[in-house]
């Protein structure tokens, strides 16, 4: 008899649960993530009209608690979505369902769904960024999810912001001008006045935007030496940015990191996420897999 799993793409706009064994073979539905208490009730309710799972994973939006060791492991903490703070969604579900439950970031678990069976299968130190609503980074390093102190939060960093060449101030409600106040969606739509998917591939907003995002690589590239940078999300699905961003990329780098995946085969160190917009769904199930094992 085949073992399931469970697996939850936990977004702040939208939940996928899904049943299955690999990406391809899941049976799913989406909701819109409402109240705490109503969400996770249609999740249970999801779960509970399948044939049983052996464990199910959640990659979740942040900021988290992914430590076990905590006693907040488990909870969505200082989430600037309202209503969701300090909301324990792993316990409810672990308690309720009563199956063991993996936990991490929407983003290191996408992460680990390209490890799995996307694009960054057979290596053991890379990055998956999504520019999407918002901007997140996760990944492997030695074969490991990145954690630590809690997680990384790489649509925080800071790149360089020329308010002469850019004067938006910047949309993150905790820092303005990071990363992702500059870059993620609804930066490119407060400062242009439009929905970025509607923006013609020659707008100015294109060549903006591979700027920030390239900084934001050569110094992920300089701290962590990836052997591969991932790019998923909603933003990324215009496709005339990732020539950009990889030919900033390299003149940014200036010839300093000598390693022929960049000096000559950046096209394939830069890439798409192999799953597509599978990659969350599919990781949550490898997490879960990690848990039943």
């Amino acid at each position: 008899m085949t073992t399931l799993y469970g697996g939850i793409e936990a977004g702040g706009t939208k939940f996928v649960c899904a049943v299955g064994t690999t990406p391809n073979d899941l049976r799913e539905t989406r909701f819109s993530t409402t109240t705490p208490a109503e969400t996770i009730a249609r999740a249970v309710e999801f779960f509970r009209a399948q044939p049983p799972v052996a464990a199910i994973g959640i990659g979740a939006f942040g900021p988290i608690d992914p430590n076990p060791s905590s006693p907040t492991f488990g909870f969505i903490t200082t989430t600037p979505k309202s209503g969701w703070r300090n909301v324990d969604l792993a316990g409810a579900l672990r308690r309720t369902l009563g199956v063991p439950v993996g936990f991490d970031t929407d983003v290191n678990v996408a992460a680990l769904g390209e490890h799995r069976w996307g694009a960054a299968q057979n290596l053991d130190t890379f990055v998956y960024l999504t520019i999407g609503t918002g901007i997140g980074g996760g990944g492997l390093a030695s074969g490991k999810l990145l954690h630590g102190l809690i997680h990384p939060e790489m649509g925080h960093f800071f790149p360089p912001h020329d308010r002469t060449r850019d004067p938006f101030p910047g949309a993150c409600p905790f820092h303005g001008d990071c990363l992702e106040g500059l870059a993620a969606g609804p930066a490119l739509e407060k400062r242009w006045g439009a929905r970025a998917e509607t923006l013609p591939a020659d707008h100015p907003a294109w060549d903006l935007e591979a700027h920030y995002l390239a900084h934001a690589l050569v110094n992920y590239i300089c701290i962590l030496s990836p052997q591969r940078i991932v790019l998923g999300g909603g933003v990324m699905e215009q496709a005339q940015l990732f020539p950009k961003i990889r030919r900033t990329v390299q003149r940014l780098l200036n010839g300093y990191v000598q390693a022929p995946a960049i000096t000559e085969q950046i096209d394939t160190y830069i890439v798409p996420p192999g799953l597509g917009n599978r990659a969350g769904i599919g990781g949550a199930l490898a997490l879960a897999q990690r848990q039943g094992s």
